[in-house]
């Protein structure tokens, strides 16, 4: 049997991208000590999804105050969309990701949370491949273990905004 060392390989994978807002903002501003360091997703989707395509992304975040700049760059650069949640993210991330297991191959969760270890376990039931996409100093090690594989976040997958200088007040002249 003759093996062709350089044969192409195509890779058909439907992916599903699901973030817990808050613990990687949480997560994000604890490693850098700043409150204004965002992920930079036009550099770190790209690098989790590899040569597989992208079904869905979703980023559940707790509350209302959700930045409308965040909201419209999902959707135009991946038709993604933001979900404010009552609570935390756990549970509408949960359901949503069981929802999509009978429609996609991988589900990569964002968050380093080991509240999702059971959720992990429970798709990797139902034939989902499991990937986690972490900060690796905030992350549990328990839910690295539980996935199929774990993408390390790190400082070139963020940047910080930049602040806005406070304004000089005029005073009335006398």
């Amino acid at each position: 049997m003759n093996l062709k060392v350089n044969e192409e390989v195509t890779i058909i994978q439907s992916v599903a991208i699901l973030i817990d807002g808050n613990n990687m903002e949480r997560s994000i501003h604890e490693e850098t000590n700043d409150q204004y360091s965002m992920l930079n997703f036009d550099a770190l989707i790209p690098e989790l999804l590899g040569n597989r395509g992208l079904n869905r992304l979703i980023y559940f975040r707790e509350g209302t105050n959700i930045s409308s700049k965040l909201t419209e760059r999902l959707h135009q650069n991946y038709h993604g969309s933001v979900r404010p949640c009552h609570k935390s993210a756990d549970i509408p991330l949960t359901i949503t990701a069981s929802q999509l297991a009978s429609k996609v191959d991988t589900i990569i969760i964002m968050s380093g949370d080991s509240d999702f270890v059971e959720l992990v376990r429970h798709l990797k039931g139902e034939g989902v491949r499991v990937e986690i996409a972490s900060i690796p100093r905030t992350t549990a090690h328990v839910l690295v273990e539980e996935a199929d594989y774990a993408h390390e976040i790190t400082k070139e997958f963020w940047f910080s905004l930049p602040q806005a200088k406070p304004k000089k007040r005029k005073t009335a002249k006398r």
